[in-house]
């Protein structure tokens, strides 16, 4: 699950600290039916792996004084986060939540008309293979969350809020809506346009199967040459299994084992 370590307000700065996890599915989704929203072709189910081993650590600030664009720091190195259109799609969307809370209490400080400065780290290879992009969307939102102080960011796993936030982490990553909750975890494909029901909701706890263990072997901990949204692309255009006029085999079968 996705935990809060820090928020803290220093004069007109504030700043929140959490961790998410990595996840690992059992029951994939490869392909989308939306590449916008990123609403997939199937539901999934995945598997939390333990923050002892693997996990994403982000801090997220908010100051008046901040100036240009919103920066993200990727293990030490710096990016615009307008440069990416996911990172911009998430950020817009919890500061449009922030303004929102804003407007409905004018003494609240207008963080969201504020610059932001993001430092994340994962404590594993990134872009490796291992899902880094899961647990970093995860910890972006919910640190976010948690420095604009959104009612969401307040509820536990069982609360509606989580599932509310695994929405926005959805726009960065379609595997980091799972990251937001320990144990077992359903990803659920939705029915509508907008993706409002496409969310992550927990399916049981990790005790559920206490003599499950999860072995990771790096035997390459470089860049992997091909990302997973572009291997979905080519496996929907070029698997006989996602295509008609099989009826989506993949996508039955997904259902079925859901």
């Amino acid at each position: 699950m996705a935990t809060t370590t820090t928020t803290t307000p220093s004069a007109a700065a504030y700043e929140a600290t959490v961790t998410a996890p990595v996840n690992i599915a059992v029951i994939k989704y490869w392909g989308k039916r939306d590449e916008s929203l990123i609403l997939p072709t199937n539901s999934s189910l995945s598997a939390t792996l333990s923050q002892d081993i693997l996990h994403s650590k982000t801090t997220a600030r908010a100051d008046p004084s901040f100036t240009g664009a919103d920066t993200l720091w990727l293990n030490g190195t710096p990016e615009p986060m307008a440069a990416s259109k996911r990172l911009a799609n998430v950020v817009t969307a919890l500061r449009a939540k922030r303004a929102a809370l804003e407007a409905s209490d004018s003494s609240l400080p207008k963080m969201s008309k504020w610059a932001i400065r993001v430092v994340s780290e994962n404590n594993f290879p990134t872009a490796a293979g291992l899902a880094s992009s899961a647990s970093g969307f995860a910890a972006l939102v919910f640190a976010l969350a948690n420095l604009y102080q959104l009612p969401e960011a307040k509820d536990g796993e069982a609360g509606a809020g989580r599932s509310t936030l695994s929405a926005l982490a959805r726009l960065g990553s379609g595997s980091a809506c799972r990251s937001l909750f320990g144990g077992f975890v359903a990803w659920e494909m939705g029915a509508h346009a907008d993706g409002r029901d496409s969310v992550a909701v927990p399916v049981a706890p990790a005790t559920h199967w206490t003599d499950l263990e999860a072995l990771v072997l790096v035997v390459h901990d470089g860049r992997k040459g091909v990302s997973s949204t572009s291997g979905m692309q080519t496996t929907v255009k070029t698997s006989a299994l996602a295509q008609e006029p099989v009826s989506r085999r993949w996508c039955r079968s997904a259902c079925f084992d859901m």
